[in-house]
Formats: structure tokens, C-alpha cells, sequence
């Protein structure tokens, strides 16, 4: 398990985190999961008001460089600028049950979310293991916050289910972030000559988490390995310099990785059996800082630890079969089996996911995994033999790839079985490929994950999400309106909802403009469409005509009462300064002339009519 935390200080993503993930080193191959804590991500307005439409950008870029070494994001929990990511290898999901994710607030006395913990607990193999990220409060002399902050926090985050109901009844607990302990006593100098001398071992016994571990209750049972790093806080961004600032801070550790394993309990364990003391182990493999990430005043921090247990589970809750490869859309069976006990629901599903999806809802297609024939097996707890479900055609990718199936079960918001990749190799159709790469590339160009953050969703049709990271916002979701794609973004079907699959209408209307307005506005004729047949019998071609400089179109005519979906256009959009547009509007009323309403994007930039003519601006 690798944990890494950050203060990313509300800076931009770096372009480059495989360094800071170990995935440039054989360790990863190694890795089954990553937990991954952030604190002061960027949550003004504007930043939080784009987050809940889209994902943040720090999320997405974790995930972009994650999938291609098959780790998928298994649960993530915000508050305000403090983040949690969890991820871990795709054969393991089935095996990852009863997560939930708990937020507590402490900033403000608790009604503001800068300072406080989030978390995200979950059964690993049947033992139980909660990830805790926190961001504590600052300064020297606030320890003793800390500290009534750090036990509020394990005091207010509780869990539904027979066990594991605080984070300290948790088999294994990792607590990390910035926990802002600073070292004490010890003046400025003399910290950074230690530092630059190499000789940390001076510094630790000042450091107020080091004293803490022995005097404060609540810290009894963590632990952490030797700080063989330089202090990895406060730094000026974009240089591995010590604070130069009018401030001067002092150099601290106030980003910490510990561990805590639950001691065994006394006497008889759970159903009278011996308590399994010794059965988990944790060992440190590595702890260190990473100083080549200059975009905070923090420095990151990883840690890899090897976490040895005796499996409780051995068996998936749902067991999937399927062929080696589908070569024909009639292959395109799923047989199941689901264990006795396995709590279904009539919204669970079956995914179809291209390998190196991200997430449990970044799939291709699904199949609802319900039937007559099901219902009554589960009844009568004849499981054996297992279910059946079959994908459309219409819903199965071209071409060749490799692929995963995976059974999502919406009771438990998670994967319960996955099969072994396999191959798909389907013939592309010149309609059929046409219809799917138009809709694959319209996934591709507006992908979130809005879905995928709101907990309890019923819908198994996720808000699609951006395949690569961008720094603006994506292009405004327009209702009712084709967005048609540029030949470069055309590639294979990637759209999760089924809506998205439907061909684009074959009979779109034809706008024709007059030659001579169109050179005389420097528009280059394009074809919108095909030819459509009006419900009158007649041709679908509409003339833009002047009147007095104005160009506009009859109320009566079919291009006034086309439905915008057929159209395929999207609205013009201007921005301007209010200082412009206004000192534009005030000379031309002076002039008498007043701007006229946009058509469409294709409509004349520059075009006037005076107020006696009855136009109104």
C-alpha cells in the first residue's frame, strides 16, 4: 500500500506526478493500493462551482496517470480543499466491500470545512482498514488544538455496519496530512544548519508529534518511521529555498504519515474463537520526501507499506464467466453466479470496461443484471447453475480491443466481480462505425464525473468524463443540442448511456446563403447537412433576405420553426469587459444605430438598424 499526502498550497497540478507514485521504478509492480491525501486544494467560488460539474483537476490527473498501470479509483471524499483518493488494481475491486467515507470540520469551531479530517474506511480481504486524512491547525504554539482537533475528529466520524463503527476499531488505521507539528525550542539557525549538516537525528526529539506519541492518550498505539527527510515545510514555491520571506518560518515535519494496528482484544474473540494476534503485520518499506515538486511551499510525502494478513475472503461475491473472445455479436453472453447471502438489487448491473478504465462507472456499456429467472432463483437460494444476460449489438464496441466485464452492485456502491481481460473483434460497418465514433467522440469531448462523486446514485448512467486533464473548464453542456465532433476526436464508442448511441438523424436541413452575401462577408460556404423533405411535401431550403441591412428569417418559415436539435449549431457566445460593452452601446446610440439579435453563428458580426425602423436593442 503506498499513502501520499500533500499541501498543494491551491496551486495547479504539476504535468508529471510518476516520480511522487513510485511508477517509475519496480515497485509498483508491486503496489495493490494507493491512497492519496490533498489539503488546500483550490475551493474559492469559482473553483468549487466547476468542481461539482466537472472533476477537480488534481482527481483527474491522479486518475490519467494511474489507469494505464490498471489501478482504478475505488472511492474519493472533499471537503473543501482537503481531498481523498483511493485507488487499487482492478482484480482486487471484488474484494474491497463495505466502503464508506466520513468528513468532519473543525475550522471556525466546526462550521468551516479549511481544517478538520476526511476518510475513507473499507474491508480488505475481510479486514477492516480506514485511510485518514487531516488538516490540522497551524502555528507553534497550537498543539494543544491539534491535539482537541485531531480527537474530535475521532470522536465525530462514525460508520454504519456491525463493525468497525469509530476509525479506531478499525483493524488498521493510516493517518496522514498536514498535521502542521512544528519543532520547538530550537531557533531557526540552528534547524537549518541541522539540516544542512545532515544531522536530522538533532532535531527529532524537538518535534512536537515526536512528544506527543508519549503524552497524549489519544496518540497511543501510532506509529512512524525515522524522519530521514529534510522538514518539508515552508519552502518559496518554485525553489527548494527555505522561507525568505519578512516571516522567516521555521523548518518543520508537518507532513506525517503514521499507522496504528488494532491491539487484540481480551479474551475470546468474535463467535467464541481465540483473537488472531499476529495475523496482520505492517512493515515500512520507504518514507521519504519528494523535492523536485516546487509548485507548493509544502514538499509531498509517500510512504510504502507492506501489510501482511491471513484472507478471510477467498471468493468473489459474483463470479462471472465468459468466453475468451467475442467475434460475433451473438457471443456476446455473460453467465453470473452470485454467492448465497450476496444482498442484489434490482438496480445492480454488469459493465463492460475497455482495460485501463479509471473508475466503476467509466465504462463502455452495461447490461442491467435483473430477470424473471433471477428472481426466482435468489428466492429459493438456487444459485448454482447462475444467470444469464446478453449485450445488444447496437451496444457492443468495433473493432479489436481488450476488455473487462465487471457485475457493479448498487447496494454497496462497488465492484463484486470482475472477470480476466478478454478480446472483442468486431467488424466496423461503415454506418455502424460512423454513428459510433459520432457518439464516441461526443463522450470523449464532455466526460465527468458527477455521478461518480454523488453517493447513493440509482442511475447506472454517469455524467461522462474528460479523457485528459485540461486547464479551463469544458465546453457548457448546451440542452437539446448535436454537438458534432472534429475528424481528429472520431476513435471507438467509449459513451456509458445508451442514449448516446442513437445515430444522428439522417435528414438534417440544408441552410443555403446567398454567394454574394457570403463573399461579401468573408463566410466560406459549408454544407450543414442533407436535404430534408418539410411536412408540406416541399424542399427544406430557406434564403436569408435583406431588409434594410438586416438580415432575418420569416416567423412562418420551416427554418423559424426547426427544432435546434436538427440544426447542430451552438449558440454564439461574446464576452466582453463592462467597461467596453458599455462605451460601445453609448456611441453606437449616438450614432443611432443599435445592435441587432444573432441568427446563429453564421449570421453577419456587424449589422444595424435605426430606432425609426422599430427594432429594439
Amino acid at each position: 500500500i503506498t499513502v501520499v499526502t500533500w499541501n498543494v498550497g491551491t496551486a495547479m497540478p504539476p504535468n508529471d506526478v510518476t516520480s511522487l507514485l513510485h511508477l517509475n521504478t519496480g515497485e509498483t509492480n508491486d503496489v495493490d493500493m494507493i491512497a492519496i491525501g490533498l489539503q488546500e486544494v483550490n475551493s474559492k467560488i469559482n473553483k468549487r462551482l466547476k468542481d461539482a460539474l466537472f472533476t477537480d483537476q488534481w482527481s483527474e490527473l491522479f486518475m490519467d496517470v494511474l489507469s494505464p498501470f490498471h489501478f482504478i479509483l475505488v472511492s474519493t471524499v472533499r471537503m473543501q480543499g482537503v481531498i481523498l483518493l483511493v485507488f487499487a488494481k482492478y482484480y482486487h475491486l471484488p474484494f474491497l466491500q463495505d466502503i464508506q467515507t466520513d468528513c468532519t470540520r473543525t475550522g471556525l469551531g466546526g462550521y468551516w470545512g479549511n481544517k478538520g479530517g476526511v476518510s475513507v474506511r473499507l474491508s480488505i480481504f475481510g479486514h477492516m482498514v480506514c485511510f485518514l486524512n487531516c488538516h490540522l491547525p497551524a502555528h507553534l504554539e497550537k498543539a494543544e488544538q491539534r491535539k482537541e482537533d485531531f480527537a474530535t475528529i475521532l470522536h465525530m466520524q462514525q460508520f454504519e455496519g456491525p463493525v468497525a463503527n469509530g476509525i479506531l476499531d478499525h483493524d488498521l488505521v493510516f493517518w496522514f496530512g498536514d498535521l502542521n507539528f512544528r519543532i520547538e525550542s530550537l531557533d531557526i539557525c540552528f534547524v537549518k544548519y541541522a539540516i544542512d549538516s545532515n544531522v536530522l537525528s538533532q532535531l527529532w526529539e524537538k518535534d512536537q508529534l515526536n512528544i506527543a506519541k508519549s503524552t497524549w492518550p489519544v496518540l497511543r498505539g501510532f506509529q512512524e518511521g525515522p524522519l530521514n527527510f529534510p522538514p518539508t515545510f515552508k519552502f518559496d514555491v518554485g525553489t527548494n529555498k527555505y522561507d525568505s520571506s519578512a516571516k522567516k518560518r521555521k523548518p518543520a515535519w508537518t507532513d506525517r504519515i503514521l499507522w496504528k494496528i488494532k491491539p487484540p482484544s481480551k479474551g475470546l474473540g468474535t463467535g467464541g474463537h481465540q483473537p488472531t494476534q499476529g495475523v496482520l503485520s505492517v512493515s515500512q518499506l520507504c518514507y521519504c520526501s519528494h523535492m523536485e515538486y516546487t509548485v507548493s511551499d509544502h514538499k509531498p510525502v509517500a510512504a510504502i507499506f507492506a501489510v501482511q494478513f491471513a484472507s478471510k475472503v477467498d471468493k468473489p461475491l459474483v463470479e462471472i464467466y465468459v468466453a475468451d473472445e467475442w467475434n460475433r455479436p451473438e457471443q456476446a453472453v455473460v453467465r453470473y453466479k452470485m454467492a448465497v447471502g450476496f444482498h442484489r438489487s434490482s438496480w445492480d448491473w454488469i459493465g463492460l470496461y475497455r482495460v485501463g478504465f479509471r473508475h466503476p462507472k467509466d465504462y463502455v456499456s452495461y447490461v442491467w443484471a435483473r430477470s424473471d429467472d433471477g428472481e426466482r432463483c435468489l428466492e429459493k437460494q438456487l444459485c448454482v447453475s447462475g444467470l444469464q444476460v446478453m449485450f445488444s449489438e447496437e451496444a457492443l464496441p468495433k473493432g479489436n480491443g481488450e476488455y473487462i466485464l465487471g457485475y457493479y452492485s448498487n447496494a454497496s456502491s462497488s465492484i463484486a466481480g470482475v472477470t480476466e481481460p478478454f478480446q472483442i473483434s468486431l467488424p466496423r460497418s461503415e454506418e455502424g462505425s460512423s454513428s459510433t465514433d459520432s457518439s464516441g467522440s461526443s463522450s470523449e469531448e464532455d466526460d465527468s464525473t458527477l455521478v461518480l462523486l454523488a453517493p447513493k446514485s440509482r442511475s447506472p448512467s454517469p455524467g461522462k468524463m474528460k479523457r485528459h486533464r485540461s486547464r479551463s473548464p469544458s465546453l457548457a453542456k448546451f440542452q437539446g443540442l448535436i454537438l458534432r465532433p472534429s475528424s481528429r476526436d472520431r476513435g471507438t464508442s467509449r459513451s456509458p448511456s445508451p442514449q448516446s448511441r442513437r445515430s444522428l438523424p439522417k435528414n438534417i436541413p440544408t441552410i443555403h446563403l446567398p454567394q454574394g452575401d457570403l463573399g461579401h462577408h468573408g463566410v466560406k460556404s459549408k454544407e450543414l447537412g442533407q436535404g430534408a423533405e418539410s411536412p408540406e411535401g416541399s424542399s427544406f431550403y430557406q434564403t436569408l433576405q435583406e431588409q434594410g441591412g438586416l438580415r432575418c428569417v420569416s416567423a412562418d418559415s420551416s427554418l423559424a420553426r426547426a427544432d435546434p436539435r436538427n440544426l447542430g449549431l451552438l449558440p454564439a457566445l461574446r464576452l466582453e469587459m463592462i467597461d467596453q460593452a458599455l462605451g460601445w452601446r453609448r456611441e453606437s446610440a449616438d450614432q443611432g444605430y443599435y445592435p441587432c439579435r444573432s441568427m446563429s453563428p453564421t449570421s453577419p458580426a456587424g449589422c444595424g438598424t435605426s430606432p425609426k425602423e422599430g427594432y429594439s436593442p
